[in-house]
């Protein structure tokens, strides 16, 4: 819970909410909205699922041809939220975005489903589609060419690590008090650990 002594590390605190959210959760705990920003402008926003989070960030993965990775690639900050109805909670992240290392990519890429690897290789993600025929020719396609071998990445198949540099706490109050805690980096670890930046801590009103 927020406390009015908030421990120093938001990602213990991170941490637990999202155990919690494990236990309590029906579907996709680990789901959250991310928010980019297009070459005109105009934010756009959707749906993704968390696969890693550690001092060092919140990695997801995606198609980099898709309008999601092309915008962040043009625009490597975005803003993530994760909700939680059943426990009446909600983080907020915004931050800077780099991709993660090929080796992290080609280890996760593997211990996903083959037929979710083959589709990965058949989805032009975000472009025009003909019909679903279509795209189930393009799913036997590929999954006659990869029937007796391993699918290997993708090219345009990838990471992203979003760095925070504010992740705000937010907990369901009685009649809309609610409780809101926002952590800011601050900087770096004086003893140059990188998974342990300075934060600072403040408590806005609901």
């Amino acid at each position: 819970m927020v406390t009015d002594t908030p421990i120093e590390d938001p990602f213990a605190l991170f941490d637990t909410w999202l155990a919690e959210a494990r236990d309590k959760e029906a579907n996709d705990p680990n789901a959250m909205a991310v928010a980019s920003l297009g070459s005109d402008g105009m934010p756009s926003l959707r749906m993704v699922l968390l696969k890693d989070v550690s001092r060092g960030g919140f990695v997801f993965y995606t198609n980099y041809e898709s309008r999601k990775g092309t915008q962040i690639l043009a625009h490597p900050k975005v803003a993530l939220l994760f909700h939680w109805k059943s426990l009446r909670r909600q983080v907020r992240i915004e931050g800077d975005v780099a991709e993660v290392d090929p080796q992290e990519a080609d280890t996760y890429f593997a211990s996903r489903p083959k037929q979710s690897q083959i589709g990965a290789w058949a989805s032009q993600q975000s472009r025009p589609l003909e019909s679903r025929h279509a795209l189930e020719k393009q799913v036997a396609r590929y999954a006659a060419k990869y029937a007796l071998a391993s699918v290997p990445r993708p090219p345009h198949w990838s990471g992203f690590r979003v760095t925070p540099h504010l992740i705000e706490f937010w907990k369901d109050g009685a009649f809309r008090l609610h409780d809101r805690l926002v952590y800011y980096r601050q900087g770096e670890d004086p003893g140059g650990d990188p998974a342990k930046p300075r934060w600072q801590t403040e408590r806005l009103y609901p």
